[in-house]
């Protein structure tokens, strides 16, 4: 027996899922055009069911299209194939029923932190005294009452992506959409990020779908795991990863984990093999 199939049996495929899905992604092709007019296909005919209240995490090699799966859940693109529907409305544009969280600071650099969060609730006119108890309540939450008078100029790059996490849920989203948001943060402000995620989603359990380059973190983070083949994307194999909560990174030498990881591994590995041929 070979090792993918060894690791198979220690962790199967998982099956469909009973429970109504928050997000379905439904045979999704995203073809573009380059200059000269030659055409690209960046998403093959992917198909995703990420259940309600879930923590699902995409990975996959670099250039297969992770983050544009995302921009399209985000309606900030358009599938040339395929339909988006979140609950039983089809993804239709961006909206306030999508939070998005980028890897870059996307903050609003001339508005103070406690601004940023009630931007959107201020959009939604959401009457003064319910969204200084939501602005207050994430601010807390995320550890940034104390800066709430701070500009994003005289945050570091962990308190700015705690803004950015505690803005998009306090217009309190059907799902949440993060795209690799830890990604420009140093090791340790990663984990300390991680946690807190962890800690506010626990809370939450809003539907979160979130892609990262990090398997560690993808393990941590994720109740199952959607691994993407090389370019033209398409979904590879989804696992349901078998490590109960609470987490943290002291499981990293757990059988479970190291098993998951492992699995991951040699699927990506096998994939960028495929695509050098």
């Amino acid at each position: 027996m070979n090792v993918a199939a060894a690791l198979k049996a220690i962790i199967p495929e998982v099956a469909a899922d009973a429970t109504q899905p928050r997000l379905r992604i439904k045979d999704v092709r995203l073809e573009y055009e380059m200059a000269g007019g030659k055409k690209v296909v960046a998403i093959d005919r992917i198909s995703i069911d990420v259940p309600d209240n879930e923590f699902a995490v995409i990975v996959g090699p670099s250039g297969c299209g992770k983050s544009s799966l995302l921009y399209l859940v985000a309606g900030l693109a358009e599938p040339s194939e395929g339909d988006i529907l979140l609950g039983d409305s089809m993804v239709d544009g961006p909206g306030a029923d999508r939070g998005m969280v980028f890897q870059s600071y996307t903050l609003f650099p001339w508005l103070t932190v406690r601004e940023n969060v009630e931007f959107g609730l201020k959009r939604r006119k959401v009457p003064p005294q319910e969204r200084e108890d939501i602005v207050n309540r994430y601010l807390n939450e995320t550890g940034l009452a104390a800066f709430h008078d701070a500009y994003p100029k005289q945050l570091s790059g962990g308190m700015m992506q705690r803004v950015a996490i505690a803005r998009a849920l306090a217009n309190d989203p059907k799902i949440l959409l993060m795209d690799e948001p830890f990604g420009a943060l140093d090791s340790q402000t990663r984990s300390t990020m991680q946690k807190l995620l962890l800690r506010v989603w626990e809370q939450h359990q809003k539907t979160v779908l979130f892609v990262t380059h990090d398997i560690d973190e993808a393990i941590l983070l994720g109740d199952r795991i959607y691994v993407m083949t090389a370019r033209p994307g398409r979904l590879k194999q989804e696992i349901r990863v078998p490590i109960p909560r609470p987490r943290s990174l002291d499981m990293v030498m757990d059988p479970e984990f190291i098993a998951v990881k492992r699995q991951i591994l040699e699927l990506l590995r096998n994939e960028i093999k495929d695509d050098e041929h």
